[in-house]
């Protein structure tokens, strides 16, 4: 193969990583736990950037069901965006496995 078209074809997959790492970020994904009384939005970042809580939720009693409402929703979210982020990767890297990506 020739040494320029495989530098061409690698600058293209890089512009193609850069494009998919920048729309990851931009990325959300919305998460509810408790049928809807706890909703998390997650950023492809990883970072959370809401946490809405039914004020039915919350029971002084019952704190526990709460913290694993929570937890529920903040683990499905996170794992919701980072599906998508990996998904957006492999049709950036054409399904390429390369290391240090998501």
């Amino acid at each position: 193969m020739d040494m320029k078209k495989m530098m061409r074809e690698a600058q293209k997959m890089q512009a193609k990583l850069a494009q998919a790492q920048d729309e990851i970020k931009d990325m959300t994904y919305e998460a509810s736990a408790g049928g809807g009384m706890v909703k998390v939005n997650a950023k492809g970042d990883m970072s959370i950037t809401s946490i809405t809580i039914d004020p039915e939720a919350v029971d002084p009693d019952d704190v526990e069901m709460l913290q694993d409402m929570i937890l529920a929703a903040v683990n499905e979210a996170l794992r919701g965006v980072g599906e998508a982020g990996s998904t957006r990767l492999n049709a950036a890297t054409g399904g390429m496995n390369i290391p240090g990506m998501m």
